[in-house]
C-alpha cells in the first residue's frame, strides 16, 4: 500500500523549509556590514552619479555573496560548539535543520563565484580585494579565530576591506583620514563584540597561550574568549573610541573655508554621540550582535542619521 504524502513530507514543502533554513544560515542580517562599500564614495561626494551608485550596488551584491559563503563554512565547522551555546544552538546547521552537505557544497560555490563574479565590472584591484577577504576570512575560520589578539585584527581587516573596495570600485581616493576612522571604528565593533561574548559567558579567568588550542566541554563559546579578560577589551575599546574621535575632529576642522566647513565642524557632534552611545550599549552586554544594535537602537539610529545628514550637506553645499 503506497503512501500518501503529508504537509510535512511532500517534495515541495521539504524543499521549501531547506531554501528557508539555507538562507537564515547565510545570516542576511549581518549583510549589513556589506554597506560599507558606499563610504568612500559617499565621503567623496561620488554617490551623486548614477554610474557610480549601480558599481557600488554590484560591489554590495558581491560581497553579500561572499559573506554568505564563508558564513556557511564557517557554521559548518562551529556546528559542535554552536550547540552548546544557548543562542546559536537555533543555528540552522548547529540544529540540524540544514544538511552539512548542502552547506559545504553552497558555500564552497558562493566563495569561489564571488571574486570570479567580479571580473565582469572590469576592475582588476577589486577582483583581488574581494578573493583577498575570501582567503582572509577562510583562514579565518580554519586558524585565526583561535589566535588571541590575531582573531580581532582579522575580522575588522574584513570590515576595511569592505570599505575599501567602494573606494577602489568608484575610482575616489581613499585617504589616510578615512583608512584611520574605518580602521578604528572596525576594531571598536570587533572589540565590542568579544566583550559582550565574555561578559555573558560569566567573564571565565583568563588561559595560557597552550590552553587555547582545544575548547574545553564546558564552555560554551569560541576558545579565544578564555584568553581575553573584560578588562582588557574595556581599555582597547576605549583605546580605539578616542583615537577615533581625535581623528575624527581633526578630519572635520581641516575642510577648508566657506559654509560648507561649518557643516563637517558641527558634524563632530553626533560623530561622538555615536560613539558614546555605542559603548553605553557594550556596557549594558549589548554588542553580542552588532547588527541588531543597528537595526533596533533608536538613539544611535537617530545620531547615525544627522551625522550623514551633515556630512551630505558639507560634501554638497
Amino acid at each position: 500500500m503506497t503512501a500518501v504524502p503529508t504537509a510535512r513530507n511532500r517534495p515541495g514543502r521539504r524543499g521549501l523549509v531547506l531554501a528557508l533554513a539555507l538562507l537564515r544560515a547565510c545570516r542576511p542580517r549581518q549583510w549589513l556590514k556589506n554597506l560599507l562599500v558606499f563610504a568612500a564614495p559617499a565621503t567623496a561626494g561620488a554617490l551623486a552619479d548614477p554610474r557610480s551608485v549601480l558599481l557600488c550596488l554590484a560591489t554590495f551584491g558581491l560581497f553579500c555573496l561572499a559573506s554568505a559563503g564563508t558564513y556557511l563554512l564557517n557554521d559548518v565547522r562551529d556546528a559542535r560548539h554552536d550547540r552548546r551555546h544557548p543562542r546559536k544552538r537555533h543555528r540552522p546547521i548547529a540544529s540540524g535543520e540544514l544538511p552539512v552537505p548542502i552547506a559545504v557544497v553552497v558555500g564552497f560555490l558562493a566563495v569561489l563565484a564571488a571574486p570570479a563574479a567580479s571580473l565582469a565590472l572590469g576592475n582588476g584591484a577589486l577582483s583581488a580585494l574581494i578573493a583577498g577577504y575570501v582567503l582572509l576570512t577562510l583562514l579565518y575560520t580554519r586558524f585565526l579565530k583561535t589566535m588571541v589578539v590575531v582573531d580581532l585584527v582579522a575580522v575588522a581587516s574584513c570590515h576595511v576591506l569592505r570599505a575599501m573596495a567602494g573606494g577602489i570600485v568608484v575610482g575616489v581616493v581613499l585617504t589616510s583620514w578615512f583608512m584611520i576612522v574605518v580602521s578604528l571604528a572596525a576594531l571598536l565593533v570587533v572589540v565590542g563584540k568579544r566583550e559582550a561574548e565574555l561578559r555573558a559567558t560569566g567573564a571565565p579567568e583568563p588561559a595560557g597561550e597552550a590552553d587555547l588550542d582545544e575548547e574545553d566541554g564546558t564552555h560554551p563559546t569560541r576558545a579565544t574568549l578564555l584568553g581575553y579578560t573584560t578588562d582588557y577589551l574595556s581599555r582597547m575599546r576605549t583605546v580605539a573610541s578616542g583615537a577615533m574621535i581625535v581623528t575624527y575632529c581633526l578630519w572635520a576642522l581641516e575642510q577648508g573655508g566657506g559654509p560648507q566647513s561649518v557643516f563637517h565642524a558641527v558634524s563632530i557632534v553626533p560623530f561622538v554621540m555615536f560613539v558614546l552611545r555605542y559603548n553605553l550599549l557594550v556596557d549594558r552586554g549589548s554588542g553580542e550582535e552588532p547588527e541588531e544594535i543597528a537595526l533596533k537602537d533608536r538613539p544611535l539610529q537617530a545620531t547615525l542619521l544627522s551625522l550623514v545628514l551633515l556630512i551630505g550637506l558639507g560634501i554638497h553645499l
